[in-house]
């Protein structure tokens, strides 16, 4: 027998067991970093997302776009501002926030999907008024004897609350949601929120099966730098005590412990540029990056 038959033969003999697992079952894909940018990264991610339509699972992909934003930015001649790592939000940001997320970087992904056969619909949080959010309020130590200090930073929010019904009812049709983070305020305004925390959301509001993060790291790693390939919610927890989950990492643990909390079945944050990585996270037997769970089975 042909070696290269029987290495292709076995893929899918170990994929079948996950394949009648997932069937049917919803999985949230944040798309950001690497895998945003590098052209054959796009093209893996595509298909990835795109078998896993076929073989009756059902994704939903939320995706990112602050490098985007800032280039256009840059380009109209408007200053950046960050505060605790947030982006000001002014109106002018956020109507440039909007154009750049729900406009060109959506409608890219859609294009991208759709190419390869998804059936994509891309949306917004004020679609259907998915994404209800409220103003994040930033509080800075000002010293002991005084009371923090409330930075206003625009609008940018957090999640208040997610309505599924649009989700559920365009993928009982057969799409493939697409999702930028843009929330809808309590008088119908737009909200700049950051993608981790609404991917996690929306995962737990569709109590999904998995809810993935596609970062520009191997996964999650202890004060050693080694690779921790399982996490428990309480486990988080001490990252963040000892200070071990930084920078980007942070949000993305806070959007997995919010997510598993509200019902979603496990969470995952892999290395984005690894070709493939989504399919190898799901399907076989050993995946990649870190794995989070509610609690110890």
């Amino acid at each position: 027998m042909d070696i290269t038959h029987d290495i292709r033969a076995k893929v899918l003999i170990e994929a079948l067991p996950y394949l009648r697992k997932f069937y049917g079952k919803t999985v949230v894909i944040k798309y950001g970093g690497h895998a945003m940018v590098n052209e054959d990264l796009k093209e893996a991610f595509a298909q990835d997302v795109v078998l896993m339509k076929y073989v009756g699972l059902r994704p939903v992909i939320v995706h990112g776009g602050g490098p985007q934003i800032s280039e256009v930015m840059a380009k109209m001649g408007i200053k950046p501002v960050f505060v605790e790592g947030q982006r000001v939000t002014d109106d002018a940001t956020m109507s440039v926030v909007e154009m750049v997320l729900v406009g060109t970087v959506n409608k890219s992904i859609v294009g991208l999907l759709n190419r390869h056969g998804g059936q994509a619909v891309g949306l917004s949080g004020r679609d259907g008024e998915m994404v209800v959010a409220e103003k994040m309020k930033i509080y800075k130590y000002t010293g002991e004897d005084r009371p923090p200090e409330i930075i206003d930073i625009g609008r940018v929010g957090k999640v208040k609350e997610v309505n599924p019904q649009v989700l559920n009812t365009l993928m009982d049709a057969g799409f493939l949601p697409v999702i930028a983070p843009v929330g809808v305020g309590p008088g119908g305004e737009a909200y700049n929120i950051n993608a981790d925390l609404v991917a996690g959301a929306i995962a737990g509001a569709l109590k999904a099966e998995k809810v993935i993060y596609l970062t520009d790291v191997e996964g999650v790693k202890d004060e050693t730098g080694k690779l921790i390939s399982t996490l428990t919610v309480p486990e988080i927890e001490d990252l963040f005590e000892k200070g071990v989950a930084k920078g980007g990492m942070i949000p993305k643990l806070k959007s997995a412990r919010k997510a598993l909390l509200a019902g979603a079945k496990k969470a995952h944050i892999i290395d984005g540029r690894v070709p493939h990585a989504i399919l190898l996270e799901i399907f076989t037997d050993h995946g990649v990056g870190t794995e989070i769970i509610g609690e110890v089975s």
